[in-house]
C-alpha cells in the first residue's frame, strides 16, 4: 500500500516542506547547536575561573576583550537557538492562527529583549 504525500514531486526533490522554509530552519538550528558546543565549553571555563575571585578581579576578567567576545558570541548563539526552538514548538502545537502569530511575535520580542539586555550588561562591564 503506497502512502500518499502532501508534497509535490518537485518539493520532494528540493527537500522543501509546505512552507518552503523547513530545511533552512533545521539547518539554522543545527548551526547554532554546533556553534554552542565550543562556546559552552568556553563559558564553563570562564565561570569556573571566576570561583574564589573577589569582585574587582572577577569584573576585570569579565571585562577583558577575549572573555567579553566569547560571552557575547555564547549569548547570541544561545538566544538565536532558543528563538528557533520556540518557533518550532509554537508552529507545531499552536493551531489557532491568530494565537500562533501573536505567540511568534512574542517569542521574537522576548528573545530580542533578553539578548539585548545581556549583551548590554556585558558591554557595559567591558567598557567601564
Amino acid at each position: 500500500m503506497k502512502q500518499s504525500s502532501l508534497k509535490s514531486p518537485l518539493a520532494r526533490v528540493k527537500s522543501l516542506g509546505s512552507a518552503r522554509s523547513g530545511t533552512m530552519h533545521a539547518w539554522r538550528l543545527r548551526l547554532t547547536a554546533f556553534a554552542l558546543l565550543p562556546l559552552t565549553f568556553a563559558f564553563i571555563v570562564i565561570v569556573v575561573s571566576l570561583a574564589g575571585r573577589d569582585y574587582e578581579s572577577a569584573r576585570a576578567l569579565l571585562g577583558s576583550p577575549g572573555a567579553a567576545i566569547l560571552l557575547i558570541l555564547f549569548v547570541g548563539a544561545g538566544i538565536w537557538h532558543m528563538t528557533l526552538g520556540m518557533q518550532a514548538i509554537i508552529e507545531d502545537y499552536v493551531h489557532v492562527e491568530h494565537k500562533k502569530v501573536v505567540s511568534l511575535m512574542a517569542n521574537i520580542c522576548f528573545s530580542t529583549l533578553i539578548g539585548v539586555a545581556i549583551i548590554y550588561a556585558l558591554l557595559r562591564l567591558s567598557f567601564t
